[in-house]
């Protein structure tokens, strides 16, 4: 199935509701051009906070094409993301036809599709999110290998088989809590998201607060790569650290003090750690360091 022409720049959309700017590195875009020409699911691991929820969405908005979310849990089925049947509603009903209280209904009408499901039967090319698929149960990703190599899913209940008529882009992102089987790899594209550089952190908030003084963003990144590279002393590369999230909603709580005031703020102790640090360990650690620096 040909995918259409246009392809994935990376651009920041038009600004509108439940579109935020999303700056992607040049190899994302490549992988996410690759992922589109291939035909295959584009699978994102990255440290939490580097952006990979936010990617699906970003290509959807930049091409105009259909987008689908489904967010994984540990109690998600694979079937879920396709379709759920409401077999309830079908006993009830069936209870008030024998009673004739009701006409009989075709069995399609008691089937709900999933975002997959959805992304599938779409008019025209989709773009659909998994999200954290590692937090399922393991057989979790075998169990689409099919739908996901053949584009097809059959409905036991109706009796029908649903098939796609357009490739859509499904982005997969996993957090490492668990292996994926190799089944399931060798029918990926895989992209490791680094976390931004100095860079790339300026346009992300540039491009969220663009009004934004430039002295107050240099600081602002400043201590925000400091406090990252402390994480890591401290916890070691592979250890949890501050995100571009995090990021995000400080520099919007800093962007509310008149701007000698935050950067006064930003000379001193790091201010509002508490939109930063999201763990009593990671708090007291900062609390104790605070403090040594304080006493000298």
């Amino acid at each position: 199935m040909s995918q259409p022409r246009r392809s994935y720049e990376g651009r920041e959309p038009a600004p509108g509701p439940g579109v935020p700017p999303y700056i992607p590195s040049p190899e994302l875009v490549e992988a996410v051009r690759v992922a589109r020409l291939l035909e295959r699911p584009l699978l994102l691991k990255g440290e939490p906070g580097c952006g990979k929820t936010r990617l699906a969405g970003a290509v959807a908005a930049e091409l105009g094409l259909p987008y689908f979310e489904w967010h994984v849990k540990s109690t998600s089925r694979a079937r879920d993301g396709l379709y759920t049947y409401d077999a309830v509603g079908r006993l009830r009903d069936a209870q008030l036809i024998a009673a004739r209280l009701a006409e009989p209904r075709d069995d399609r009408s008691y089937v709900r599709l999933g975002p997959l499901g959805q992304a599938f039967v779409a008019e025209q090319p989709a773009v659909v999110l998994i999200d954290e698929i590692d937090k399922a149960d393991i057989d979790f990703p075998n169990d689409l290998l099919v739908e996901l190599d053949e584009r097809r899913f059959r409905i036991d209940e109706s009796d029908e088989t649903k098939v796609a008529q357009h490739a859509p882009l499904v982005v997969i992102t996993s957090n490492d809590e668990r292996d994926l089987p190799d089944a399931f790899l060798r029918r990926c594209v895989f992209h490791y998201l680094e976390f931004p550089g100095e860079q790339q952190l300026l346009a992300i908030v540039r491009a969220h607060h663009p009004t934004l003084k430039q002295d107050l963003l240099d600081a602002a990144i400043r201590r925000f790569r400091e406090l990252r590279a402390w994480m890591a002393a401290e916890k070691g590369e592979g250890g949890k650290r501050v995100g571009t999230s995090e990021l995000l909603d400080w520099v919007r709580v800093l962007a509310d003090r008149p701007e000698d005031e935050a950067l006064r703020l930003l000379a001193g102790q790091l201010p509002f750690p508490g939109v930063l640090l999201k763990s009593w360990e990671d708090y007291a650690r900062f609390a104790k360091r605070a403090a040594g620096e304080d006493a000298r």
